[in-house]
């Protein structure tokens, strides 16, 4: 339960989450633990929804795949995840059932990646999808779709603006999602820049992180989401 985006808009990507961790009825929230659930991963972030348990696996098992955690292009993400799904059964005990009629072992991971490349998400049987514009995951996803839906096409917003306008739905909506809102943006390579929406995207450079915003119960142990 969780509210997570991404955003492809001009020059500049983004990648935005809220606070909130939840342990059935209990709420963690920001004031009480420093919850973080986007982490940066080479030049890029990844932002997971699901148990907290994914956390300090992914962080750890990522970094020590070094080079060969390569997230370029949506064939580079799926070759990583076929690594990562292997380490997550080899080394950190993963369960990789969810239904009986399973069609592949799942890696009970759901996250959404930006970096130079663009904007990625990675499902739990290693589906990746490339997304021109925006994404979202976890329980919050439906309203932060709408929101930036809404607002995609105004020249005045770039793209870590539209993450915060998402999330912030999120937060507003979904009783599992709560703030501060953690945003960063990150410069696409030169030529891959998406068209614009209605205008020019005015973008930070390379690396942004704001959060200045509700610090209220949000999300948690399980950032639940479906496949797009």
């Amino acid at each position: 339960m969780t509210t997570c985006v991404v955003v492809r808009k001009g020059a500049e990507v983004a990648i935005a989450a809220d606070a909130l961790v939840t342990f059935g009825d209990t709420r963690l929230s920001r004031a009480y633990e420093r919850n973080q659930k986007v982490f940066p991963v080479g030049d890029g972030f990844i932002a997971l929804a699901g148990t907290t348990a994914h956390f300090p696996v992914m962080r750890t098992l990522l970094a020590g795949l070094g080079e060969e955690c390569r997230l370029g292009s949506r064939d580079d993400v799926f070759r990583t995840f076929l690594k990562v799904h292997e380490k997550l059964k080899s080394d950190y005990f993963v369960n990789t059932k969810e239904d009986e009629d399973d069609p592949y072992e799942s890696s009970q991971i759901v996250c959404l990646i930006a970096n130079p490349a663009g904007i990625f998400g990675v499902y739990s049987y290693r589906e990746v999808f490339s997304f021109d514009r925006f994404w979202g995951i976890g329980s919050g996803r439906n309203y932060a779709l709408g929101a930036m839906h809404a607002v995609y096409d105004r020249p005045d917003l770039d793209a870590g603006e539209i993450a915060r306008i998402g999330v912030d739905a999120g937060v507003e909506f979904d009783k599992s999602s709560a703030g501060p809102i953690e945003v960063h943006t990150v410069r696409l390579h030169e030529g891959d820049a998406a068209p614009a929406a209605g205008g020019t995207s005015s973008g930070n450079p390379s690396t942004g992180n704001t959060s200045p915003d509700s610090a209220a119960p949000s999300n948690a142990a399980t950032n639940n989401d479906g496949a797009p």
